[in-house]
């Protein structure tokens, strides 16, 4: 499904116009699935043993967002003594420490260490490797070290039960090490309550599983994998945060299992950091962004691995082979979110998405309906079918919609008499908006002229004022072209005059040439509630249009400010006034028709267009395009409040190539996360980056633009005012400024 569905069938898309407020421009990728599943290999390898801490510098974290990192909203941004970093019993509980008196605790044995805990109380690493026996997990491997990192401890421990699985992977204990050993569980409980001082902070990464292996009671402990705090419950593993924020290499795959004396080690090093650094060093390293970067890297390095050799160049030049550019799919790969993707067309190959075929949009519909709610990111592919997309078709939809648009900017106006004054009908007709072109009808038994508009608002206000008016001596009749296509043509009019993107705002004609923005801004600034003045300008000479579009903070403004400029005579000219007709969307259209293959100043009438062939009829797709709107209204009556949903039309010269993207957004309530994307047919959100929502400010989207192709976005107005301030909002305001405004001018 393409734009041109959206244009040609805008009446139909009822509830897609209603609810998907807000819209803006994707730029165009070449494929989606090579965007959604990666195929390029333009990424140059980073061959740095110290990949993550070297790029530190270009991840900080800005003061503003450390609000929102988990440590400051755990432990506030002042540096604290070690006692403030320690589990209370709380926390130990939730988090499945032993705990003295707990009936999963029974039978452990206490380190005896309850002596009253200050900042200078002594630090301990402590890490354990197990094996799995027909009791569960026993401790193999016991390691401490103290707040110098000199390891007190390192013993082989022989379990009680049976072996199933030595773990010899991760714990790096075979089953040969551990034939001579004779220490015991209890042996090891022995010597570490000798060896702990009465007031001794035991530090680990997990710590919990060490302390339940050994059957052991602690009170006092600092637990790394919740002290370096995420979202959701997510924890950094050791190896990362060793790399990320010490500098060190740990659990090298070159080694046989963990060393348990370098991860108590590292453990130790680390809560050291912490503490002696404070929490907003710790926020500013950005260790999530640096997770992703890594994982990102590590992904590329596998793609690149399957790719085929090429002739040996690199080789002879020792030169690493380039990485595979990470795509769409891998990005949420790495963040933890495997996305759902529900369609007809099997689009990932890669393993990345949870794909499900499907052979109807009503049975793409009802798996959504069940399986969306268990997703945090969906793909929801619907499809008008390949009966209804063929090139020809395409093409004559595409000349039919151009048809209706110029029809529309058409008027009809006359009779006149024989040497009527072409000068008085220009002038008096001009007054309503720019002319594209004017033209005698002579086929008529009295002289009729014909008037093309640049824009709808000027032909609805010709119509609308005009129709009746003495003009060159003659009382006259205005009215549109009476075509098929045009019997619906008020209906249209009146749904354009109530899309969103219209409201609080009005077109105004009849200014002077000699006006400046300056001095409209001046006239204007009168008016209650004026929040902006867009004055449309011509991109070769710069000057204005004679027309210009306010819109206003309130409807009621605007409906007030209609009234007023009504016969408002400005530096001798009279302005006329009405409601706004072309959203973004439509407007980007008209001027594609007007500056486009050389046809300025004609007047362009497209012949009626063939019928589709007998077995596709435009009131089959007219009633697909009806019952697939019907399935969005219902998903999205079905998502769950705090959801984003991305709806994107591909562009209308996609066949032939890449054109922008027209694309709606709407949410749920209020949008608190990005949790579902919808996307139609072959477009992707590359270049556009929809993330950290935030701030709650008041944000207007960018609406035009001078590509003729160039879709849009729709957002809903809590999406918008939720991303103030965010990327997203920060690369629509980019686009924004590239690009020329159009009517509604934000």
């Amino acid at each position: 499904m393409s734009q041109l569905h959206f244009y040609r069938f805008y009446l139909q898309f009822k509830h897609l116009r209603k609810v998907f407020r807000h819209r803006f421009t994707l730029a165009p990728s070449a494929t989606f699935p090579v965007s959604l599943c990666g195929e390029e290999t333009n990424l140059k390898p980073q061959n740095t043993p110290q990949g993550l801490t070297s790029t530190s510098s270009e991840c900080i974290t800005k003061s503003s967002d450390l609000q929102c990192d988990p440590i400051i909203q755990r432990y506030g941004g002042k540096k604290q003594g070690l006692t403030s970093y320690t589990l209370t019993l709380e926390e130990q509980k939730k988090n499945g420490y032993p705990i003295e008196g707990s009936p999963r605790s029974k039978g452990y044995i206490s380190t005896e260490c309850d002596q009253q805990r200050t900042d200078s109380s002594p630090l301990f690493g402590l890490d354990c490797e197990m094996c799995l026996t027909a009791k569960g997990n026993e401790v193999t491997r016991v390691s401490l070290v103290d707040a110098q990192g000199h390891c007190l401890l390192n013993e082989l421990v022989k379990p009680e039960s049976r072996v199933l699985n030595y773990c010899t992977r991760f714990s790096g204990v075979t089953k040969k090490m551990l034939l001579p050993v004779k220490t015991r569980l209890s042996d090891i409980q022995t010597r570490l309550k000798k060896m702990l001082p009465h007031d001794a902070v035991l530090v680990g990464h997990s710590l919990n599983f060490d302390l339940q292996a050994l059957e052991m009671i602690h009170p006092s402990v600092i637990d790394t994998s919740l002290l370096f705090a995420r979202n959701e419950g997510r924890k950094f593993k050791l190896k990362f945060l060793a790399k990320a924020v010490l500098g060190k290499e740990i659990q090298c795959e070159q080694k046989l299992g963990h060393d348990p004396t370098e991860d108590a080690r590292a453990a130790l090093e680390l809560a050291q950091f912490f503490i002696e650094q404070g929490p907003t060093k710790v926020a500013e390293l950005n260790l999530e962004m640096l997770l992703t970067a890594e994982k990102l890297a590590e992904v590329s390095q596998n793609k690149a691995a399957l790719q085929p050799k090429g002739c040996g160049f690199q080789e002879q030049l020792n030169e690493p082979p380039p990485l595979s550019k990470p795509c769409f799919l891998d990005c949420l790969q790495v963040t933890g979110q495997k996305p759902l993707l529900l369609g007809r067309q099997g689009l990932d190959s890669s393993g990345l998405c949870q794909s499900n075929l499907s052979t109807s949009n009503k049975q793409i519909l009802q798996r959504a309906l069940e399986d969306v709610p268990l997703s945090k990111f969906s793909i929801i592919q619907f499809s008008l079918g390949p009966e209804y997309l063929a090139s020809h078709l395409h093409a004559g939809l595409y000349e039919k919609v151009r048809s209706k648009l110029t029809d529309m900017l058409t008027i009809y106006a006359g009779p006149f008499e024989e040497n009527f004054c072409m000068k008085s009908v220009k002038k008096e007709f001009g007054r309503c908006g720019p002319i594209q072109s004017l033209t005698v009808v002579t086929e008529t038994f009295q002289p009729y002229v014909c008037i093309q508009y640049e824009v709808l608002e000027a032909a609805q206000l010709a119509v609308e004022s005009l129709n009746g008016a003495e003009v060159a001596g003659s009382c006259i009749k205005v009215q549109r072209p009476v075509t098929a296509a045009m019997l619906d043509c008020n209906v249209l009019i009146k749904e354009l005059e109530l899309d969103v993107e219209n409201e609080g705002v009005i077109y105004v004609a009849g200014l002077k040439n000699s006006l400046t923005e300056t001095d409209l801004q001046e006239e204007f600034s009168q008016l209650k509630d004026l929040e902006t003045l867009f004055l449309p300008k011509d991109l070769q000479s710069g000057k204005h249009r004679n027309c210009c579009f306010l819109k206003f903070q309130k409807t009621q403004s605007a409906v007030d400010a209609l009234e007023a400029i009504n016969g408002w005579t400005m530096k001798g000219s009279e302005l006329r006034s009405r409601n706004a007709l072309a959203p973004g969307h439509l407007w980007r259209w008209i001027w594609q028709m007007n500056h486009s293959n050389g046809k300025q100043g004609k007047h362009i009438l497209y012949e009626k267009m063939e019928q589709l062939s007998d077995s596709v009829s435009e009131q089959d797709l007219r009633k697909k395009v009806k019952k697939l709107d019907h399935h969005i209204k219902k998903l999205y009556r079905s998502l769950q409040n705090n959801t984003l949903c991305v709806v994107l039309f591909p562009g209308v010269n996609r066949l032939n190539s890449h054109a922008h993207t027209l694309s709606r957004v709407g949410s749920r309530e209020e949008l608190d996360a990005l949790l579902l994307r919808t996307f139609y047919n072959r477009i992707t959100l590359q270049n556009t980056r929809l993330q950290d929502p935030e701030t709650h400010n008041d944000y207007y989207l960018p609406k035009n633009g001078n590509d003729p192709a160039k879709p849009l976005v729709w957002i809903s107005k809590a999406s918008a005012e939720s991303m103030e301030g965010s990327t997203a909002s920060q690369g629509l305001q980019h686009n924004a400024q590239s690009t020329s405004p159009g009517p509604s001018g934000q």
